[in-house]
């Protein structure tokens, strides 16, 4: 049986054109929250010497988990919030890994609405990873980052550079 040929010109079909979910890899020149004056950090484990503080200012050594394995980091605003663009930096020079991520959020601190899961490999050619997110979040009570930090091995530390929320 031959295909059925209809010209172009009589499908008329419904259609949409939607913006795709803007992802770039700019870096970050944002009005940033200022996170200290607006929320707590809940996280799983640091090291002192990279502690959670790290990741939301330009100058820190970023943040290291004290324990192998998944982490997760909730920040858990004073107000619900309006959350338009989020800016994750992940970096790993010296271990080969795939690393998974997930971002969600939450209204009321029970249900959550995942924004993205991602995984990826670190590399020697591949040691920077740069999230850079444009949503429309509102009225977020709670902003939560669970990192894996190798889906291959249960003994690799959990690292995070950069976390900025505008």
């Amino acid at each position: 049986m031959g295909a059925l040929k209809v010209p172009r010109s009589e499908v008329k079909l419904r259609k949409i054109i939607i913006a795709p979910v803007k992802h770039t890899a700019s870096s970050p020149t944002e009005n940033w929250l200022k996170l200290e004056d607006l929320a707590t950090v809940e996280v799983t484990s640091e090291l002192r010497d990279h502690p959670i503080e790290d990741v939301f200012s330009a100058e820190g050594t970023g943040w290291r988990a004290a324990s192998p394995g998944p982490q997760t980091m909730r920040l858990v605003f004073d107000q619900a919030q309006r959350i338009h663009r989020i800016w994750l930096v992940f970096e790993e020079p010296e271990i080969a890994r795939t690393q998974e991520f997930l971002l969600r959020w939450s209204s009321d601190g029970r249900n959550f609405h995942d924004i993205v899961r991602q995984q990826w490999n670190f590399s020697v050619n591949s040691a920077r990873e740069i999230e850079n997110y444009t949503v429309e979040l509102s009225e977020v009570s709670v902003l939560e980052l669970i990192i894996v930090p190798d889906n291959r091995d249960t003994v690799t530390i959990a690292t995070l550079s950069r976390f900025f929320v505008a």
